[in-house]
Order: structure tokens, then sequence, then C-alpha cells
């Protein structure tokens, strides 16, 4: 074809040339500079992501041509866009490049994306473990430094252990730029690898004569990683005390040194790093907490509070003095700076200051109520942390003498707080008006303003609670059922309070109706009347089933209280044909008193007597408490078949045991799973192997006569309780150790004088909840014994509630009683486990 013709080859040197020449033809990469500039301009998202695809475009084909010139910034602009949140994994090896590179602008680029790009994670990483040892002993101090924090960043165990030699030499150089990137490159080994903490013991040591402040500081959070770390380390540095004792003080001392101010005081940093320290030596310790304490207090007398870095060293201050065995004046001090960080205008040091004084109420109740009236004036902060905080501190510090004030500041504050607040602080106000109340009165008002305040937001027990309390309250029967109806008539929203007023005026309507109240004016009201407000809650929208059927149950009780039968028994018939079936099966039950049972209506229907606040059941075996009414179902005086023990479980309580004459019984089963009702005994008196063998499993207890029962519900009448003669029995303490308390109170039955009901009540005096808390009892051979379900296998900390559990013995030879007891639970994270022997019984529990 005409103008076409064919080329000649290329030789080998022409080709070299030619691709030499389409490498130098490609474009210069921008610099990071422009890069940054042009993705600043981008409008959208999407304009963002075409810019940043079209650049990693460019960078892998740079990658890809072996550019190293160019190297070096594409992965710096590589790590900017990692930065942005775009992947840049394929940038790794490059990294890897650049470390092995000589020029230091490499290494920098390269150590840098090495650090933000890999981690112990990735194998890749092991590839430059060589290249960090051979930095290490870099002639440029620079380039040690580098592999230094490259290494105290992402190196990995393995890493960690190759070069742990090099990093101990480097804290003995005498560059305190090594020095001090050295000491934060052992923090890292050691937690990597704790083993190797023993290796940096000696160079440790000598770091605290240093003289700058840097070398200091890495040495100061060198020791504390490894006091934390080792029991054993943290003895060995306590003698240290004195020397950070200088430290510290030279600190506080020093003139004006513009290297190392901040707002006027010396290195804060540093400070604030020994307090931590101080604050692990002195703990439990009485000699280095006596060392500290005269340091402690220059801290915290001369430190500027105006500024916020002299707050922090105060806070670090208080810490340092609640943690450690300071003085009782120290600590009062302590709580005082918390006191004035409450009147700071900063929001957070505010919470910081109620945080740390809810944390020392325990333990230095006094003086932190010296401050009482700044902590209740932070429950108006609009601040909803601030406000939740003051709100659990001011609770904390409820006691008989201010419950009065307190409690008159907190329903104030229940009156105007936000919905999220409203739950907590009823429950508070009700856990403080029960324990603290100064009078019946003043009780039963606190809690109806609960009521008539925060009515929907309060617990589910509180409505049973407030009926029991005003029950027990025989002489505010009057005055109570007068409260109540007024506040019927002016708000019928709040549910839990209708409840309560339509039982008491259900109750005590003729009370209502004489006008017999004493302590306040009485109140002119009719029959009719108080009919019409109950059957207006029956018919409002605003009441809910469990209130309808509370006005229902009291319209029915009216008719033994009030003349006007017609009226009720009509209310009755109406509602026999209610849509809602709980209504309507109350409705018909009622029709039939009225109509089949008439003559049992006043009983049924009479005034109910005091009740007696129980604490927690222990599982369904236990005699239910109903108003002196027991079923005969939950007594059944059957002899029940003996139960097989699992031969494991036999073994256990041997090694519990370890006698000769005694005997175990089965253990606690947990409280979730309930056993039959009325419970089941083993034969205890089976013959168990103590010497090691296995246990034949135990024989069933025969069928005996009423005078000598093989069960110990056996011979009880269905009408009979077991505590009928609890007098005159003293109480005992069983077991007190590392806080956990056993405590056993007794009872005696008057059919069957050889059982005697045992009630287990443990107790926790520590800072932290007992978890998976299991009993164990067993006793010789003449006796038996049966262990009930507990109440919960968690004991709440500092003694805010306890664990019930019964334990019934039989003692038919009237022996004097012992028993051996096993103690299981689970304490901040570590297993506990106990044995323990309890001879000291009672005479009366026995004889």
């Amino acid at each position: 074809m005409r103008g076409w013709f064919p080329l000649p080859p290329l030789k080998r040197e022409n080709s070299s040339f030619f691709l030499v020449s389409l490498r130098l033809s490609m474009p210069t990469p921008i610099r990071l500079r422009e890069l940054i500039r042009t993705i600043r301009t981008a409008r959208t998202q999407a304009e963002e992501r075409e810019m940043i695809q079209k650049e990693c475009a460019s960078i892998r084909s740079s990658f890809r041509e072996e550019d190293n010139t160019y190297r070096c910034r594409n992965v710096a602009k590589l790590l900017y866009m990692h930065m942005l949140g775009y992947p840049a994994h394929f940038g790794q090896l490059e990294c890897l490049k650049l470390i092995a590179s000589q020029k230091f602008t490499d290494k920098r680029i390269g150590y840098l994306g090495a650090m933000l790009l890999l981690d112990e994670r990735q194998d890749v990483h092991l590839l430059m473990t060589n290249c960090i040892k051979n930095d290490l002993s870099h002639s440029t101090q620079f380039v040690q430094g580098l592999a230094l924090c490259t290494l105290g960043c992402m190196g990995s165990a393995e890493m960690c252990r190759d070069l742990a030699g090099e990093v101990e030499k480097l804290i003995k150089t005498s560059n305190s730029y090594l020095r001090k990137k050295a000491a934060l490159c052992a923090v890292h080994v050691i937690r990597k690898v704790p083993e190797l903490m023993e290796m940096f013991l000696p160079a440790t040591k000598n770091l605290l004569s240093e003289k700058n402040h840097g070398v200091l500081h890495t040495s100061v959070v060198l020791l504390t990683e490894m006091c934390e770390r080792s029991p054993d380390t943290l003895s060995h540095f306590k003698k240290l005390v004195p020397q950070l004792v200088r430290i510290l003080k030279n600190l506080i001392m020093s003139g004006y040194s513009p290297e190392h101010d901040v707002s006027g005081i010396s290195d804060p940093f540093l400070q604030v790093r020994i307090l931590r320290l101080l604050r692990i030596l002195g703990r439990n310790d009485d000699d280095s907490s006596e060392a500290m304490n005269d340091i402690l207090a220059q801290v915290a007398t001369n430190t500027e509070t105006s500024k916020n870095v002299g707050n922090a060293i105060l806070y670090e201050t208080v810490l340092t003095i609640m943690d450690i065995k300071s003085e009782s004046g120290l600590r009062v001090l302590a709580i005082n700076i918390l006191g004035r960080f409450l009147l700071n205008n900063d929001k957070n040091i505010r919470y910081v200051a109620l945080t740390s004084l809810l944390k020392t109420v325990q333990t230095d109740h006094n003086a932190v109520q010296r401050h009482r009236s700044t902590i209740v004036d932070c429950l108006k902060d609009l601040d909803v942390s601030i406000k939740r905080r003051a709100m659990e501190l001011s609770f904390a510090l409820v006691n008989g003498n201010n419950i009065r004030g307190m409690m008159k500041e907190l329903l104030y504050f229940l009156d105007s707080c936000d919905p999220e607040f409203k739950a907590d602080c009823a429950s508070g106000v009700f856990l403080a008006a029960e324990k603290y109340a100064p009078s019946k009165r003043w009780h039963i008002d606190t809690i109806m303003r609960v009521l008539t305040t925060a009515g929907s937001y309060v617990r589910d027990d509180s409505v049973p609670n407030l009926i029991q309390l005003i029950t027990n309250s025989v002489e505010m029967h009057a005055y109570t059922v007068q409260r109540l109806y007024k506040a019927l008539l002016d708000d019928v929203s709040q549910q839990p309070l209708v409840q309560v007023a339509s039982w008491c005026i259900g109750e005590y309507g003729d009370l209502l109706v004489s006008g017999q109240c004493e302590e306040e004016e009485p109140i002119q009201v009719s029959e009719d009347e108080v009919l019409d407000v109950l059957e207006a809650l029956l018919a409002s929208n605003l009441s809910s089933t469990v209130t309808q059927g509370y006005s229902l149950t009291a319209i029915m009780k009216l008719s033994t209280r009030f003349s006007n039968v017609s009226r009720i028994k009509k209310v009755m018939s109406v509602y026999g044909s209610s849509m809602d079936v709980e209504l309507q099966q109350r409705a018909i039950e009622y029709n039939a008193l009225f109509k089949k049972y008439d003559h049992m209506r006043p009983a049924l229907l009479e005034r109910m007597p005091v009740m007696e606040k129980t604490a927690a059941t222990n599982g369904p075996t236990e005699v239910p408490q109903t108003n002196g009414e027991v079923e005969p179902s939950v007594l059944d005086t059957k002899t029940l078949p003996g139960v097989p023990q699992p031969p494991g479980q036999a073994n256990d309580l041997l090694d519990l045991l370890g006698g000769n004459d005694v005997v175990s019984v089965i253990p606690t089963a947990p409280p979730t799973k309930p056993v039959s009702a009325g419970g089941e005994l083993l034969d205890l008196l089976g013959d168990l192997s103590l010497s090691g063998g296995p246990a034949p499993a135990p024989v069933p207890a025969p069928h005996t006569s009423v005078s000598q029962p093989a069960l110990l519900l056996d011979g009880l009448s269905p009408h009979t309780l077991l505590n009928d003669v609890a007098a005159g029995i003293p109480p005992m303490t069983a077991y007190s150790k590392n806080g956990l308390i056993i405590e056993f109170t007794f009872e005696r039955s008057n059919l069957n004088p050889n059982i005697t009901v045992i009630t287990v009540h443990a107790s926790n005096s520590t800072e932290a909840e007992m978890t998976d808390f299991v009993f164990q009892a067993a006793v010789p051979k003449t006796f038996q014994l049966q262990l009930l379900s507990p109440s919960s296998n968690i004991i709440p900390a500092l003694k805010q509630g306890s664990v019930t559990q019964v334990i019934k013995v039989l003692n038919p030879q009237k022996q004097p009683l012992r028993m051996r007891v096993k103690l299981t639970y689970t304490h901040q994270g570590s297993p506990v486990q106990d044995l323990a022997e309890v001879n000291s019984f009672p005479p009366q529990s026995w004889q």
C-alpha cells in the first residue's frame, strides 16, 4: 500500500532507550501539598472519591514501574488517603522498601507508613525485624529513634523477644534522646512479653537519677507499668519512695524554668505521673504512705488552682491521698479540695468532683457531709450527667439527722427533674424513707408525695409496700384514708396512687365517712360520694385493668362497712358482663358472695390484720406467710422416699467433711431451680464410706411414726408453723473472714421440739459484690439435716443486702449441735473456697 513501509527491527540498545524514553515521558506525580489542596476543593463526597481513585491508580502504576525517585512522595500521599479513611494496604511493601533505604527522608516516611498500615496480625511486619535491628545500631541517633518508635508502636511479641537486648542497651546509653525513647519502647516490650521485665530492672533504677525531664518522665511511666504488672516488682521498688518524693519536692520548690513551665507550674505532666506512681507504691503500705504524707500535703496546699493545669495536679493528689493509708487530716484536706471543685465553672471539674466524692462517702462520711449544701445545689445544674451524680451523692449522704432537710430538697428535685431521673429518684426516696423515717406519719406523707409527683415512674413493689406500711400504722388509718381521698379528687392519672387510695378506701371507708381523723381537720363525706368516686375510677379511661380491679374490690369491701348495699350489688351485676375477663370474673365471684354465701361475706371482707414484713423467701419449700392460714398441701405429712445422691456429689461432700463420724446432705440448688413443695430429705443415715472409696447409694428412708419422724416435716399438722417458740435463742456469728459474714438465727417448733430451724444470713462488707455464692453444710450421723434453696447467689457489697437460706436439723438425741460448712463464691473475678467448723451453738438451740 502506498505510504506504508515496514519499520526495521529494534536492536537491544534501541529498545532500552525506547523504554527509558517512555518512562521519562510519564507525568511527574503531584506533591502531597497539591493533593491536599485538590481534595479540599471537592464539593461532594462522590467528587472526592473520584479524585482519590484517580490518584490511587497513578500511585499503583508508579509502584509497578519500580519508580524509586518518587516512591517516598507516593507513600506520603497514600498515608494521607489512609487518614481520610480510604484503603491503602497496597502500599505496605513500599513502606518496607523505604525502610531499607539509606536516606533518612525515606526511612522516616517508611517507618511512619509501617506504624499506620501494619500491625502484628499481618505477617508482613516480620520482614522488617532485621531492618529495625540494624537501625537500632545506626550511627545516627534520629534513625535509632525512628526504629525505637516503630518497635514501641507495633512490635509483636516475636519482634520484642528478638530486639529486647538492643532496647536494653539503648536504655543504658548516655544519650538522653535515645534513653527516653528506649524507656517507652521497653514499656511496650513488657506489655507484650511480661517475662522480659527482669531484664530492664537494673537500668530502670538508674533512670531516676537523670536530670533530663523527658528521661525522668519515661522512667516513671516504665516503673508504673512494672509495678502494676508484678507484685514482686512492686515490693522491690517501694524503697524508691523517698527518691520520688525528693523529685516531686524539687519540682514544686524549683523556680521558673521556661523549658518546663506550663501556666506557671513546673512540668505538670511529670508531677501527675509521679503522683500516680506514689499511689501505687503507697497502697496498703503504712511505711510508704507515711513517707509521702508531707509531700502530698505540700502539693495540695501550694498548687495554684486558677488554671486547669493546677486542677489536674490537685485531682491526682486527691486520688493518691484517698487510695493510700493517709492521715485523717490529709483526707479531710483532700475532700475539701473536691468541695472547692464543686464551685468551679468548668462542668468537667464539677463532674469529676462529684464522682470522687461518691467513691469516698462510705469511708469519710462526716467530711463529705460538710459540703452537703454545695452538692444539693448541683441538683439544679443544667448538665444531666452532673445532676445524676449529684442525685446519687445526695442519697448517699442521707442519714437520721438530716432526713427531713434532704428529703425536702430531693422531693423538690423530683418535682422539676426530667422524666429520665424520676424512676431512680423515686426509688431512692423510698429506700431512704424506709430506713431513716422519723415517724410513721412523715413516712406515709413522703411516699404519698412521691406517688402524687411521679407515680407512673415508681417501682412495681411500691404499691404493696405502702399498703403494708399503712396497715401496720393503726393509729394513722383515718388520717391516711382522708389524705388519699383528697388526692383522688385532685388527680387520677397516677395509677399507683389510685391503687393505694382504692385499697385504703375499701379497708377504712367507714373511718372516712365517720370523720374520725385527729391529725388534721376531718372532712364531711357521704357514702354515696365515696361510691361515686370509686365508680368513676371503674369507668375512667385513665384506669388500667389492675386499677379497675382495686376499685371493684374496694366497692365490694364497702358492702360490709356502708349501709347502701343495694347500690353495690347493682355495680357487681353490671360488671358481671364486662368485656374484661379479670373484671368479669371478680364481679361474678362477688355476686356469688351476695347470693350463695352471704353469711360468710362479713368474715371474708373484714379488715386486714397487721402484716409482718418478711425477708425474701428461700424458695417454694418454705412455709409461705399467708396471714396465719396455711394450705394443707404446703405441709404434706406423708413420708417421701429418699433421693439417690450422685456419687461425685457424695465424694465432694466427703472431702468437705474429712471426718469419720459425719455425714453430708444435698448441696444447695440454684435459686432458679425450685424443688417440690414440702421438700425432700436424703437418707442421711446411709453407710457412706469415708475411706476414699466410692460411696454407695443411700437407702430409702423407712416409714416411721409421727413420734419419731424420718423427715423434718413429718409430725407437723397442716396448720402449724415452725417459728412458734423462736424467742429466747440468741443469734450467733458462725463465720467472719475476708469480708464475708455468716450469721445464724434459730427457731424451734412446739409440736416437734427435736427440730431446729436455722436461718443463715450471709452479708458482705467489702466494696465488691460476691457472686456464685454456694453454702453447704454437714452434721454428724446422729443428726439429720436439710438445706433449702437460698434467696440468691449474689451477696451485695457494703452490707446493702444479704442472702438468706434455711437449714432444718433433726436432733432426736438432744446432743450438742456440731456442723461443718463449705463456702464457695467468686469475688473480684477470683474464685474463693473455704471450710469452717461451727461448734459453739447456743444450748437453747439443741437442748
